[in-house]
């Protein structure tokens, strides 16, 4: 079964990577939009995730995987709302920032770009390869 990508967006003030990697996997919560909670529920396990950090820094710092497909939020008694479970993969060596990513001409159809207030959106593959090897040189 082909793997899809994902992009989730997290205020480092709130959730950073480093807690990431420290906690090795998160359930993904908090999610309260209806795109959002319908991306969530269309994530399989083994789906590759890059782990944005939104308001603060605004940029793609790490690779994240889903560990655990959609179940119900355990932060809410509403059912609407479901979780995944993601673990930490990998760092982008260096992190890629909004204003590179609005500049790659390979990158300009991107969800990030077009659903910019949008916290759990699909990435093509073309997409997610060019991100990791952005961040995986020097500037």
């Amino acid at each position: 079964m082909p793997k899809h990508h994902w992009l989730v967006k997290q205020e480092p003030t709130k959730y950073s990577w480093d807690q990431f990697v420290k906690d090795k996997t998160t359930y993904w919560d908090g999610v309260r939009n209806y795109q959002a909670r319908n991306n969530l529920n269309a994530m399989k396990k083994g789906d590759q995730v890059l782990y944005y950090h939104s308001v603060v820094g605004t940029e793609v710092v790490g690779v994240c995987e889903v560990v655990r497909e959609s179940y119900q939020d355990p932060t809410t008694d509403d059912d609407r709302w479901v979780v995944v479970d993601l673990a930490a993969k990998k760092a982008l060596k260096r992190a890629v920032t909004l204003a590179e990513i609005k500049e790659e001409p390979a990158l300009a159809d991107m969800a990030l770009l077009r659903q910019s207030r949008l916290s759990v959106m699909p990435v093509t593959k073309p997409e997610f390869d060019r991100i990791v090897k952005l961040g995986s040189k020097a500037r």
